[in-house]
């Protein structure tokens, strides 16, 4: 068995790196550092109607909106909370009081709702979305979509209590 004998210079290294960092890091747990909440996305207000009705669907639908809704920190997801969706569709104008709707999220945190295709407006295809109720702060959303061509489009909110 070799027995190896620490050098002057390696006790001095150990010593040196326990004053710099302290010995907090060797004795507590690692944690998390929390889930971050979701900033509000500049032009994601652009016409924005307060109050829109929750609905099962959006005109002719053949568009699907979808997303999870979780509390900032801990992440557990948050049921019940309204997103309201607005988009410029291939049957109205963003700013069209049909073109927006709501719906509420599920026991899971998971929202969904059907509209029609998103087409670009000013060049990009994108959508619109907001949490807008007193308990979490508001953040509105306006994803851009890969393509034009897309079907789908997933947008995840992490809400800060308000």
């Amino acid at each position: 068995m070799t027995h190896v004998l620490p050098t002057r210079r390696t006790l001095l290294a150990a010593g040196t790196a326990v004053l710099a960092t302290g010995t907090s890091g060797l004795l507590t747990p690692a944690r998390a550092a929390g889930l971050a909440p979701t900033r509000t996305m500049r032009g994601g207000s652009n016409n924005y109607l307060p109050g829109a009705p929750i609905v099962e669907r959006i005109g002719g639908g053949g568009f699907l909106m979808t997303g999870s809704v979780r509390r900032a920190g801990d992440g557990a997801p948050l049921e019940g909370q309204r997103i309201q969706m607005w988009a410029h569709t291939t049957e109205g104008h963003e700013r069209d009081a049909k073109s927006h709707g709501a719906t509420l999220t599920d026991a899971k945190g998971f929202f969904q709702l059907e509209m029609p295709q998103i087409v670009p407006a000013f060049g990009q295809a994108h959508g619109h979305l907001a949490y807008d109720d007193s308990d979490f702060e508001t953040v509105f959303l306006r994803p851009v979509m890969a393509s034009s061509r897309d079907t789908t489009l997933n947008v995840d909110f992490v809400l800060a209590p308000a």
